[in-house]
């Protein structure tokens, strides 16, 4: 938690430098990561397939009715809503719309015989045999059609567009035409569904009374053929003509009743689909006692009005009578029509416009058929009563009179089914549909897509934005030390930090390493002569720090070059200095001032080599090394030994510092041991590669045995790395004839990773 709360501390205190330095640091990385995603993009913007866009935009209004019943200028004000175009818009997403207009496009496709000009429909395998493609089935087709047909309302307005894409602009403007048009005749054959179940009944029973009528001519002729003709009174053939008359209207009705029963039907089924409580509803308002009286009555005066349109005796004008019926039944459907009205108005005030317009129909169709099965129990009694009367004929002219009775029956049933055949067939063919399409889909001259320059600017885009979020989450996870405020954040004292020293480490060059005395105006030297100040001035006393310690917490973090270059350091201060190589493990000393290792320190210790022979003269005024010789067995053993312990007394006692090189803390003990000898210890941190938790468990066991933990330095600091300003201080120093020293002539190297 200690360490989550650091870290936050850390992000805010960052600045936008901060960020910028990041991404100088990593500026391959992202440079690697933003090419790569142009350069997809722009295979991808090259390589891709065009897509060619076509549109048909249908206009969909209310149904209006057919023109019989419209009037001739329609209503200009939209009746439209969102609702109802939703509906339609979903209608046109069906199944059966996308099979219809797939099997519309397989017809095409062989008709044209043009593969070339379709691609969709198509099935692409290269591996097929002899490389030809292969039509898609219905179902196939069905289904692709829905990934590739845009169906959406122009908002505010009635307009649908039907947007078709496909890599042939042939195909896309034939599916967005099919398309129209199979909706267009599916929405023509729901408008007219109730006027073609009518007259397709209709035909039926025209079919049917023709057969009748043509049997009753056929027995009637063979009747008189051979009875010969028979002589009927005036009055038995006026009876006769009533009598069929009657006989011709009750069947009438019941035909009427027959399609409105079936109509009727039809809508009581969608209905009770949609709401079933309405259904119900409406079937008990149409039974009620009130409708119910208003029918039969009306029905009454139907047969009576019947009745007196078919006394044909010259001597009584039934013209007043007539007229009299007529405004009794008109007066009657006002009071019907008036009692539905307020229902209605009850029903529709809360259901949606589906729901109106069936239950519209619903209820007038009821009503209808209520009507005319009160209508038909009249006529029938009516019938039977002048049937009783042509009952009473002449038995010899009974025969006959039935039989040409039965044909004038059909006859006139016959000729009222046929002319309500035919009404039927106007009214379904003047029945418009509610879809006019307003612009059919044209053949695209250009491509809709892919915009090549847009894929583009989206992959650079991308590529950079991917490339910064490497770097920012890499840098996020990353846990090593990086500047001096990660040092100090964790209470860890900084002595100083050495910027990279360039060259070094690379083809096993270490020309450089002792940069102090290579190149004593160069950065780094400045730098270890700063860490020398500072070393100085750690404790109080002239004889308190003359003895130090050099170590790190893991390999290659470069405790060597800064143990090498702050004794040439002290060295160049006119001060005896001594450096000695205690990393028993690898030791290295030798080979920066390119010596043997033998004789060293060990040897020394095992008195198999004097002194005089184990101190070595480096070439640098005041400035001594000794190796570390032969490598023990056990190199904490020989740390610990009195022999050591007297030797750095007696190394303390002849030269003013000291400077001991040591193996990594965290590997071995050696370093534990040897910082409880010294007057100071020294932590070397490498920038970007020692991890901090490390390097607080580093300092931890350095202090855990001795007092003698002065701080750290911070190796291979760059400005970039920084996030801050440190490397500024070390940007100009001043040179032997006083100028400043510019960043074209400074000699940046990286120093020793050992």
């Amino acid at each position: 938690m200690e360490n989550m709360n650091d870290n936050l501390r850390e992000n805010e205190s960052n600045t936008l430098r901060d960020y910028i330095n990041l991404i100088r640091n990593n500026l391959l990385p992202v440079i690697l990561i933003t090419a790569a995603g142009l350069i997809v993009a722009v295979v991808y913007a090259v390589t891709a397939i065009n897509i060619y866009k076509s549109t048909t935009s249908l206009k969909i209004s209310k149904p209006q009715g057919n023109v019989l019943e419209s009037s001739v200028m329609p209503d200009l004000q939209s009746f439209t809503d969102d609702r109802f175009i939703s509906t339609e818009i979903e209608v046109m997403k069906s199944y059966n719309i996308h099979s219809h207009v797939a099997k519309a496009l397989i017809d095409t496709f062989k008709a044209v015989n043009k593969p070339g000009s379709f691609y969709l429909i198509l099935k692409h395998d290269r591996f097929a045999q002899g490389g030809k493609e292969k039509l898609l089935t219905v179902n196939e087709i069905a289904s692709l059609l829905e990934k590739n047909v845009s169906i959406e309302q122009k908002r505010g307005i009635d307009i649908v567009d039907i947007s078709v894409e496909s890599p042939s602009p042939y195909e896309a403007a034939l599916i967005a035409n099919l398309y129209a048009h199979e909706y267009q005749n599916f929405n023509l054959q729901m408008n007219r569904t109730q006027l073609t179940t009518v007259r397709e009944f209709l035909a039926e029973q025209a079919k049917d009374k023709q057969d009748d009528l043509l049997t009753a001519e056929d027995e009637l002729s063979q009747f008189q053929a051979k009875n010969g003709i028979i002589d009927l009174d005036a009055q038995s053939q006026s009876l006769i003509k009533q009598l069929a008359s009657f006989e011709a209207q009750r069947d009438d009705v019941q035909i009427d009743l027959a399609a409105s029963n079936r109509v009727l039907s039809q809508l009581k089924e969608e209905l009770t689909q949609q709401n079933p409580k309405v259904a119900g509803y409406l079937e008990s308002l149409a039974s009620q006692s009130y409708f119910k009286a208003l029918q039969e009555r009306l029905a009454e005066l139907e047969v009576n009005k019947s009745v007196a349109l078919a006394n044909k005796n010259p001597q009584i004008n039934v013209t007043a009578e007539v007229k009299d019926y007529d405004n009794k039944i008109r007066a009657l459907k006002d009071t019907l029509a008036g009692k539905i009205s307020v229902i209605k108005a009850g029903i529709f005030s809360s259901n949606p416009d589906e729901i109106k317009d069936l239950t519209q129909k619903i209820l007038e169709t009821n009503v209808k058929a209520k009507s005319l099965s009160i209508q038909y129990t009249e006529l029938n009694k009516l019938v039977g009563k002048y049937e009783t009367q042509f009952n009473k004929l002449p038995a010899s002219a009974i025969d006959y009179a039935r039989l040409e009775r039965k044909r004038e029956a059909d006859e006139k049933l016959y000729s009222l089914i046929e002319q309500k055949y035919q009404e039927a067939q106007i009214n379904e063919q003047s029945q418009p549909g509610n879809v006019l399409i307003v612009d059919p889909g044209r053949i695209p001259l250009s491509p809709s897509k892919p915009n090549r320059i847009l894929i583009v600017l989206i992959g650079l885009v991308l590529g950079g934005g991917l490339s910064f979020g490497y770097i920012f989450i890499k840098n996020y996870f990353d846990n090593t030390v990086k500047t001096p405020d990660d040092i100090q954040n964790r209470n860890i004292n900084v002595l100083a930090w050495v910027p990279q020293i360039e060259g070094i480490g690379t083809n096993g060059n270490r020309a450089y390493e002792f940069i102090v005395a290579k190149k004593p105006d160069a950065i780094p030297s400045e730098a270890f002569r700063a860490l020398r100040t500072r070393v100085q001035f750690s404790k109080i006393g002239s004889d308190a720090l003359k003895t130090i310690l050099i170590t790190s917490s893991t390999p290659q973090e470069g405790k060597t070059t800064i143990a090498v270059n702050l004794a040439g350091a002290f060295a160049q201060s006119n001060k005896k200095t001594l450096l000695i190589d205690t990393d028993l493990r690898k030791p290295r000393i030798h080979s920066v001032f390119g010596v043997t290792r033998f004789p060293g320190l060990i040897d020394y210790l095992f008195e198999q080599a004097p002194l005089e022979d184990v101190i070595r003269y480096s070439g640098v005024k005041n400035l001594s090394y000794i190796t570390a010789g032969t490598i023990p067995p056990n190199p904490s053993e020989m740390l610990e030994s009195k022999p050591m312990r007297e030797f750095i007394a007696e190394m303390r006692r002849i030269y003013d510092v000291v400077v001991m090189d040591s193996a990594p803390i965290i590997a071995v003990t050696d370093s534990e041991i040897l910082a409880s000898y010294v007057d100071a210890s020294i932590l070397v941190v490498s920038a970007e590669n020692t991890e901090i938790d490390l390097m607080e468990k580093s300092v931890e066991m350095i202090k855990r045995g001795s007092s003698s933990f002065i701080g750290t330095v911070l190796n291979n600091f760059t400005y970039k790395s920084g996030y801050g300003s440190y490397y500024k201080y070390y940007y100009y120093y001043s040179s032997p004839g006083g100028k400043k020293t510019k960043s074209g002539d400074k000699h940046k190297i990286e120093t020793d990773k050992s």
